[in-house]
């Protein structure tokens, strides 16, 4: 079975798709692949999500903003949307989700924060249903003891 994938987009790809991104590589691991895109994007990553998630052991440091392509949308599973509205496109046949999250941009830390966390627990809701609950170790052998 391959891996499902997801999709997170938002206008910028620079705060709220960057961290629920990072948020679901972080709660995953290797199990679901994950892209972020933005449909207008970015120069940088905005500084105080960078911030925000670096609280929480996040280094968001590294990642750049991306456009969003036809290819990275045709090849993930599941599409989720925060806050970009009509300039978000819909392809067919894709599962989407739309999070309603303040827009970080522009916004202090203590919001960033709250934004953060909100969108963990997006992600925390989303991940079951991307991925097959492992199978529970069978039980032990009984231990047979002698009289």
């Amino acid at each position: 079975m391959s891996k499902p994938s997801v999709l997170f987009v938002c206008v910028h790809n620079a705060g709220r798709s960057q961290m629920a991104a990072a948020w679901l590589r972080h709660l995953a691991g290797d199990r679901v692949e994950v892209r972020s895109a933005g449909s207008e994007p970015a120069e940088k990553i905005n500084p105080v999500a960078v911030a925000a998630m670096r609280e929480v052991g996040i280094d968001l440091t590294g990642q750049v903003p991306a456009r969003l392509t036809w290819d990275a949308a045709e090849a993930s599973d599941v599409i989720v949307t925060m806050g970009c509205g009509d300039a978000c496109p819909v392809f067919p046949g894709k599962r989407y989700e739309d999070w309603q999250l303040t827009d970080p941009a522009g916004q202090p830390l203590d919001v960033v924060r709250q934004v953060r966390d909100e969108i963990r627990q997006h992600v925390a809701t989303l991940l079951p249903t991307l991925t097959p609950t492992p199978a529970p170790d069978p039980p032990p052998p009984p231990h047979w003891r002698r009289s």
